[in-house]
């Protein structure tokens, strides 16, 4: 008798010997036991993990004696039919070379027969993604309304490949990559009844190198078998296999996260003469910091972890020496060197960099760190500071009384009275202009910065012109704002009761009360004011002057405006606010005529 592997000497029977699908096997029971069996399945997986296998296991199920049912016989003639892959209602179908239309046609043909001897006909297709466009569309009406004695079950490792038309007719089960615990378990019983004498790191390395795969895991204990004897240890999985034992990578690991460069590359270099797979090395790598990690996170929780109890212990004592931000760097830079891994033509130097830059993650500091300082910060700043309409040192130097400056610039909001402050000069005129507010009130200060939020909302071109002001003097109750002669003619779009109105309830709310509110220019002296009952002799006699030096009506000395060019006009920083807050252009100009003025009026 030829010999047989370990992968098909061991392979499940029933649907309790899968190791590690208990969701997809208790389904499938139970759907026999409740007589909901449906006409079609899709097993969806990692190689390896029991696709084939389940679906053979249910065909048994289907076509055993006195079935459908799960507790078969051994002895069952139909159930040795289809394990020894002889079964004419049993058809195992490669999908790769039996893919075309011509062999979908030729399925299609021999479902209406009965099955001989079974129950049902069943179709078990492999790597059924493999199938192309046009056999997909020839199955779709026989798949989705096929013949009572007919089941289809498809297996795939690659699911976005099959069209959704398909999935859709299908009950789909998601096969997982099986624990290496519940492989070392297994691994364990196969020894066992082989006579092999393994031990338990051997086990671990053989089903961490298997990577979630049965088979995988089975082939190498058979392999092993072959080099080793009847007894296998550590030391030979880890050569023969070229994986790093768990104390060197615990030793480059601790290196790593210490920051020690030198030492992380040296011990790289080690690894690489003695024969390991640097791919596996950076794959343990990164599972390594994962776990390091997810300690980290969990409070020493080891649930979520394939690991010893060894393991566990020695990672939550290292876990302490590094911060999750740490680890965090390290995982990233870790994860990106696997993707350029692929790629890269000097695999060893794209690691060797990966290791460098994740020692340095030990000094490396966090944007959100960053930021968080940052705040921190500005929120340590004095009120004057946070103030974006102040200039105070700029402008008070010259012009404020030395106690008020120190008042202000200490925080102290109990300032000396003012009633008869003297208007704040502007910078001198070689300095670059500033759009910034002198305010001499620190009180003031705060309410006009109020009141510039307030308007944003309400008005944004007046919040432009508002930005422009240069000076904003409060005295006996009335607040003065003063403009640059050139923005004479801007001011109009503030001038108006609603934002006068606005201004007067800004500042009660911080304690100001104001009577009048008037808006001038450097040259037009021109004065606007509201309140209630309110009468300013002097304005009323400024405003007299003003009317007496107006010229008559058809003077021939009548003053016209100067004239200005469209280019200046187009060029003046208010018009451009303008014209970008309204998402405007400028078409064209009409003439200054006083027709046109009055009819404007």
């Amino acid at each position: 008798m030829s010999y047989e592997v370990i992968a098909r000497k061991y392979r499940p029977k029933r649907f309790e010997d899968v190791v590690g699908q208990e969701h997809v096997t208790r389904t499938l029971a139970n759907a026999i036991k409740l007589n909901r069996i449906a006409h079609a399945y899709l097993f969806v997986g990692p190689r390896g993990t029991g696709k084939t296998t389940i679906a053979r296991i249910f065909a048994k199920c289907l076509n055993c004696v006195n079935g459908p049912r799960t507790d078969f016989s051994d002895d069952d003639p139909q159930c040795k039919e289809i394990s020894e892959g002889r079964s004419l209602d049993v058809l195992e179908i490669d999908g790769a070379s039996n893919r075309g239309i011509e062999e979908i046609r030729a399925l299609r043909e021999t479902i209406s027969y009965l099955p001989t001897t079974s129950r049902f006909k069943i179709y078990i297709i492999d790597e059924v993604h493999m199938l192309t466009k046009e056999a997909f569309n020839a199955l779709l009406k026989t798949l989705e309304e096929p013949p009572p004695h007919v089941k289809f079950m498809f297996a795939t490792t690659e699911p976005e490949k099959v069209p959704a038309t398909i999935m859709s007719r299908c009950q789909r089960f998601d096969l997982r990559r099986i624990p290496v615990r519940l492989i070392t378990k297994h691994l364990a019983e196969i020894a066992r009844k082989e006579n092999i004498q393994i031990d338990d790191l051997a086990l671990y390395a053989i089903a961490r190198g298997a990577d979630g795969c049965m088979r995988d895991a089975e082939s190498a204990l058979d392999q092993l078998i072959s080099f080793c004897g009847n007894a296998i240890r550590e030391a030979d999985v880890l050569s023969m296999f070229g994986l790093t034992s768990r104390q060197n990578l615990s030793l480059l690991a601790k290196a790593i996260l210490a920051g020690d460069a030198p030492t992380a590359v040296v011990k790289l270099q080690e690894l690489d003469r003695n024969g390991k797979d640097l791919g596996r090395l950076l794959s343990d790598l990164i599972s390594y910091f994962r776990n390091l990690l997810l300690i980290k996170i969990c409070k020493g929780d080891a649930e979520l972890l394939e690991i010893s109890e060894t393991e566990i212990e020695e990672l939550v004592d290292l876990s302490k020496k590094a911060s999750i931000d740490q680890l965090r760097a390290i995982l990233e830079v870790l994860t990106q060197c696997e993707v350029n891994f692929r790629e890269a033509f000097s695999k060893k130097i794209v690691l060797e960099l990966a290791i460098v830059e994740a020692a340095r993650a030990k000094d490396a500091v966090s944007i959100e760190s960053i930021l968080s300082t940052l705040a921190q910060l500005d929120s340590q700043q004095s009120p004057l500071q946070q103030l974006p309409a102040a200039n105070i040192n700029e402008y008070r130097s010259a012009a404020e009384p030395q106690e008020v400056r120190a008042a202000v610039l200490t925080g102290d909001n109990n300032l000396p009275t003012t009633q008869s402050e003297p208007e704040i000069k502007p910078p001198a005129p070689q300095q670059p202009e500033s759009a910034e507010t002198v305010i001499a009130d620190f009180k003031v200060n705060k309410a006009w910065n109020a009141l510039l939020s307030a308007v944003s909302d309400e008005n944004p071109l007046a919040r432009v012109v508002l930005d422009n002001a240069k000076t904003v003097n409060l005295e006996n109750g009335q607040l003065t704002i003063t403009f640059d002669d050139r923005e004479e003619i801007t001011v109009n779009v503030i001038d108006s009761p609603r934002i006068k109105e606005l201004i007067v309830t800004i500042f009660k709310k911080h304690g100001i009360t104001i009577s009048d509110v008037v808006f001038k220019t450097r040259v037009n002296q021109n004065t606007a004011a509201i309140g209630e009952g309110s009468d300013n002799s002097d304005t009323n006699k400024s405003q007299a002057a003003v009317n007496e030096s107006e010229p008559k009506k058809g003077d021939q000395s009548e003053c016209k405006p100067d004239k200005i060019s469209i280019e200046d006009f187009k060029n003046d920083p208010l018009i451009r606010d303008a014209l970008e807050i309204f998402k405007a252009q400028i078409v064209g100009t009409l003439p200054y005529n006083d027709e046109r003025k009055n009819n404007q009026n």
